[in-house]
This record gives structure tokens, sequence and C-alpha cells, in this order.
């Protein structure tokens, strides 16, 4: 473990009114995607149920030195019951649950839903105004739609993949959980489009088949328009672009890096004054951005040779001053002491009882009439049992009756058989 000074130092907002207080939401999902949409509900005020098998959910199995820093991120803001669904008292305590609630998330296979009895003709018979979110790989119709599908499967036939990185090299796949965050992120949109209907026009629920598949599919822009109007298919680049140039990384004089971006006729010819290059801003091959990117090695050679005499620091600072779309390379360690990440307060420190505090992400985005905030801790398993079945009508003895049955558990998680 080690010290991280400088990133602010905020407790748990507990008493902070958000603007979706009253949300109650029903998580049964387990990893990133379903709990990216829960933790963005989570954030602005809804009461994140995480429902829980005794073996946990399986992001509390992902460790970082031996610390479960993904449970504690992606599970802030959010309560745990955990209960054992392939029990019928259990099922009959959820679907009670169900009636108190305004979303309900699930990532089973298709079908897997409906075989536990729990399927959404069932699910609106108890409560017709719930939001049901069904995250799969492939979605609820289609031929692949009972194949296993994780995120890493979307971001390759997404062709994501097939573009990234170089083209001597093979395809390269994200190394962050991509598809399922933008397909959370989708999800949380998609949630208050239905949550609106339901509250505003008078309608009732629905299901909303999310795939990790689509969402990403989005974020590669016009892949299939251009295939269509150029004929071609486009290559991995490294981190050129084939709609702009210059448009690269480069390495500075301190081995570090920088990106640059000049994409339009007005910052290129910035650039090109900047480095004591005004003799290129009406040569035939970079006078135009289509010559540009025709001649992006060559114009790549030329910045790279002006950036590679200066440091990281020093490089920042001419661009700055010329008002050149320059930027930093960073890892971890540099971006939580940059000025402006401190200032903005994009990493909170917050109080852990594993590891005194613990770093992760603010709430996105800052809003002035309605901000979200950060109010608990992400649970223990099962920690609040009692506090929600309790809502049920279901006295101490009672719970402990179903504790003793194995119907809810509370502890630690238990090893899957």
């Amino acid at each position: 473990m080690i010290d991280l000074p400088g990133i602010p130092q905020k407790p748990f907002a507990k008493d902070a009114r958000c603007p979706l207080d009253g949300v109650r939401v029903l998580d049964l999902s387990r990893v990133v995607a379903g709990n990216m949409v829960s933790l963005l509900l989570a954030d602005f005020g809804a009461e994140v149920v995480k429902i829980e098998t005794p073996e946990g959910d399986a992001l509390r199995d992902w460790l970082v030195g031996g610390v479960a820093a993904n449970w504690k991120v992606y599970a802030r803001n959010k309560k745990s019951v955990c209960m054992d669904l392939r029990k019928a008292r259990a099922k009959e305590l959820l679907l009670q649950l169900v009636e108190t609630a305004q979303v309900f998330i699930e990532n089973f296979r298709p079908g897997t839903l409906e075989k536990m009895g729990l399927g959404p003709d069932v699910l609106h018979a108890r409560n017709p105004k719930l939001v049901i979110v069904r995250v799969t790989g492939w979605g609820q119709t289609g031929p692949y739609k009972h194949k296993p599908g994780f995120g890493t499967l979307a971001e390759g036939m997404s062709g994501f993949a097939v573009l990234n990185g170089f083209a001597d090299r093979e395809p390269v796949l994200p190394p962050n959980q991509l598809a399922d965050c933008t397909a959370g992120t989708y999800g949380a949109f998609a949630v208050m489009i239905a949550l609106r209907n339901v509250e505003v026009s008078g309608g009732k629920g629905q299901v909303i088949d999310l795939p990790l598949l689509e969402p990403l599919f989005t974020f590669m822009g016009p892949q299939a328009a251009g295939y269509k109007a150029g004929g071609k298919l486009r290559q991995r680049t490294g981190s050129r672009s084939t709609t702009a140039a210059p448009r690269n990384v480069y390495r500075t004089k301190d081995d570090k890096w920088v990106s640059m971006s000049a994409s339009t006729q007005a910052m290129t010819e910035r650039l090109f004054r900047a480095i004591g290059r005004v003799d290129i801003i009406d040569n035939p091959r970079y006078k135009t951005n289509a010559m540009r990117v025709q001649h992006a090695a060559e114009l790549d050679a030329i910045v790279g040779e002006f950036i590679g005499k200066m440091t990281l620091a020093e490089n920042m600072a001419f661009f700055d001053k010329e008002e050149v779309t320059v930027g930093p390379i960073y890892d971890i360690a540099q971006f939580v002491q940059d000025p402006h990440v401190i200032a903005r307060e994009i990493v909170v420190d917050l109080p852990d009882d594993e590891l005194g505090t613990i770093p992760m992400h603010n709430v996105v985005p800052k809003m002035s009439g309605t901000p979200g905030a950060i109010r608990t801790p992400a649970p223990k398993l099962g920690q609040h049992n009692h506090e929600i079945l309790g809502q049920l009508g279901l006295s101490e003895s009672e719970l402990q009756s179903l504790a003793n049955e194995g119907v809810i558990y509370a502890g630690p998680q238990r090893k899957k058989k």
C-alpha cells in the first residue's frame, strides 16, 4: 500500500439530499455492467439494494493487492441483502420487495429469470410500474441470445479491437471494462426514460433489453456509413487518426509522452507557427486536412522532433502559452497529483475500514441544482438484511428463523460448490 498525498479527503455525505431519493432499485446483477447502471442511479440518490447469493457478487472477488477495490468503488452508495433464491421463501421475499421498488436489474442469460419463476410477466403482475433492466452479452433476441457473453467478446465483435493497436500487430482489447461501462451508462439513461414514462406520462413499466454489444458499437462512430462511402476497411493506425492530422502521441526529452490533436485548420496553423514552421502552412502536402492525413508520417516526424527536445513540463508550459491543444499522457500516480484534478475534486479520498481511506472517482457529472453525493461505503454481504426485510413486517425472531433455514445470510462469502 502506498500513500497518495494531495487527494481531497471527504467524509461520507450521509445526510445529503439527492434527486433520486425515493427510487428503489433491486440489483440482482453481478460484475460490472449492471453494477454500473445501479452505481449511476445510486450516486444521485436511488436506494440500490443488491440482492446477492451467499457467494456474493463476483465483483467482490476482483482483488487488487488483496483488496476488493472494484467492489469498494462500484458498490458505494448501495445496500446488500443476501438470500438463497433457490429457496421458495426467498423468492417470495424478493417478490414482496418488487412491490416496493421502481427498478429491477438482472444479468442472467435469457430465459434464466423465467426458469426461476421470476420472469417479467411475474414481476409486472406484482408491480405493473416496474422498470426491468435485462443485461446480457447479446440481447434477449437473435441467434446468439443463449451464448454466454462477457465484455471482452463485445469489444472484439463490435469492431473496437480490430481498429485498436498497430497494423503490424494483433488487434488490441481495451485494458478496462469498456463494453460493460458503456452499456451501464446507456442502461442508466434508459432507466430514467422509463421512469419518466411511468411518473410523468402515467405509463406502465417496461423491459429494457440491454446487451453489451450494441452500446459499444454506437461508440465506434460511422463505421458502416464510412465503409459504404469509401469502399475500404479502416486499418489499425496506432494513435493516428484517419480523419484528421496531426493527431498522435509524442515522446518528450525525459521519456514521458504528450498527446496532440490539431484537428481544425486554425489549430494546425497555430501549431505550425508555434513550432517555427510557418513555411509549411502553404505547403501543398500539409495545406489541407485531407493532404495532411495522407502525409501524416512526415508531419509526425516534424512535430515529434520539436517535442522531443523538451521535457514534459517544458512542452506543457510552451504549448499552453501558445494555446495549442497538447495534453500530458498520465498514469494514475500522475493523474491524482495534477492540480486541475485536485481542484475539481475528480478523485476523492473516502473513509475505509480496511485501508483507512480509499481514493475513487467523484460523482459525475457535477450538477448545479440537483447534485449527487457519496453517502455510504460499499456494503458487507447481507449487511442490510434486517433493515430491508424488516420493512416487510418481519420480526427479529422471524428473520433469525430465516437465517437458520438458510433463506437469508450475512457474513463472509461462501465458496461456490
